[in-house]
């Protein structure tokens, strides 16, 4: 069987696995326990390729516990009781230990036979998962557990991967295995954060590297051939994906235009066109908003001609209007007052539409007041007139505060001088 590279690197002990010092290091709380022996039940989540997996295995194979390994993309109930047969037997003597795998494909009755056996012990579980277990795993079995996040890797930490992988393969291979520095930075820095992608493209330049005197040896030019287009770590569904917009618009609200176009770019490598026309209009209306109010048509004249032209050449009017957006004055005054509206209404804070807006014209018997008594802005001078709009439970409530910027203390100024408030 053709092992691949990353299977055949795996590190043996903490101490050889690259990154998550935040765990890993000597004296951190996580590694005296591991090293204990007394393993608690626990949940690793992150990216892939930074060292879960690699992780529970150590742990696992060193607990002097039977070890059962299931995978959640494989495993049936029928799986899971195979193992809880085991309790009380001579083989789960010395206790049980459960490596689950990607836990997050579990179904919620599968996830919930763990329950009884990791509360009174029987069980140990290690399950390992790439997406937030607050949102993907049963709350009862999370409540059972730890969880511990693994973080994406540096390039530093990828690069001593890739070091401490080509010193294994020259002791273990027949033949020498040697590589450029600049190559080895540049694989490092393409990865990702994701050492797994890194051995997997250091197993096809080192496959392809024809044998010299000296070995195999692998330049810059090889590395590049096959890490075109490896570096994106994304997923449309996953927290990669809400990352990459949430600081997409956040640069943009922050008029950080260089940022905005960076995270657009991102967006736009992993073929992402609907997010990135989105977050950009949701953006212009949100942060820019009533600043410069005719940002909205324009952004939205992009995104159409983003959309119609397609990937490559959306690029262009998305970053347009990316950068138009991050270098425009701010305000959010309309955001936040129709969140408070919104929230007087679902609080049920509404009352009888007045009298005088209603569209009807006839009284009942018991009106006090009879005729709507509506009157006509436009009759009045200004085009304004004193007149109560909101229901009489809300009268005087304000939810729009004019923002700090000169278009809108302009609009602030002229009713300010119609309304005779600019005299008080």
């Amino acid at each position: 069987m053709n092992e691949p590279l990353a299977q055949r690197m795996r590190p043996k002990t903490l101490a050889e696995v690259c990154g998550q010092q935040h765990l890993l290091a000597p004296g951190r709380v996580f590694r005296r326990t591991i090293e204990s022996g007394k393993i608690p039940n626990m949940i690793f989540y992150g990216p892939s390729g930074t060292g879960k997996t690699t992780v529970a295995r150590i742990i696992a194979e060193n607990s002097g516990m039977t070890l059962h390994k299931l995978n959640g993309t494989s495993c049936g109930t029928g799986d899971i009781k195979a193992v809880l047969k085991d309790i009380g037997t001579l083989a789960g003597a010395g206790g049980i230990l459960l490596y689950l795998d990607e836990i997050q494909y579990l179904n919620k009755k599968q996830q919930q036979s763990l329950l009884e056996c990791i509360e009174d012990g029987s069980v140990t579980l290690i399950a390992s998962t790439t997406e937030n277990p607050y949102f993907y795993i049963y709350n009862a079995l999370l409540s059972r557990c730890t969880v511990f996040e693994f973080k994406a890797l540096t390039a530093a930490d990828v690069k001593q991967g890739v070091q401490n992988a080509l010193k294994k393969l020259s002791e273990t291979e027949d033949i020498s295995v040697t590589m450029d520095e600049d190559a080895c930075e540049y694989l490092a820095e393409s990865a990702g954060g994701d050492l797994r992608k890194a051995l997997g493209c250091l197993d096809f330049a080192v496959t392809a590297a024809p044998a010299g005197e000296q070995g195999r040896h692998i330049d810059l030019d090889m590395i590049r051939q096959v890490t075109r287009r490896t570096a994106m770590r994304y997923d449309r569904d996953g927290d990669d994906h809400y990352d990459i917009v949430s600081a997409y618009q956040k640069s943009m609200r922050g008029s950080d235009p260089d940022a905005a176009l960076h995270y657009l770019a991102r967006l736009l490598e992993a073929g992402d066109l609907p997010s990135a026309c989105r977050r950009l209009m949701v953006c212009a209306c949100e942060d820019v908003g009533l600043a410069y109010p005719q940002i909205i048509p324009i952004v939205k004249a992009a995104v159409d001609a983003a959309n119609m032209v397609g990937l490559p050449e959306a690029r262009l009017p998305l970053a347009d209007a990316v950068i138009l957006v991050a270098t425009s004055p701010k305000s959010n005054s309309a955001h936040d007052a129709i969140n408070a509206a919104i929230a007087d209404v679902q609080a049920g804070r509404t009352g009888p539409i007045p009298r005088q807006l209603q569209n009807k014209h006839f009284d009942g018997e018991d009106a006090l007041v009879k005729g709507q008594n509506y009157k006509y802005a436009h009759d009045f001078e200004h085009h304004w007139v004193d007149q109560q709009y909101l229901p009489d439970a809300l009268k005087g409530t304000k939810y729009y505060t004019f923002g700090d910027n000169r278009t809108e203390q302009a609009a602030r100024a002229y009713w300010a001088k119609i309304k005779g408030e600019d005299k008080v």
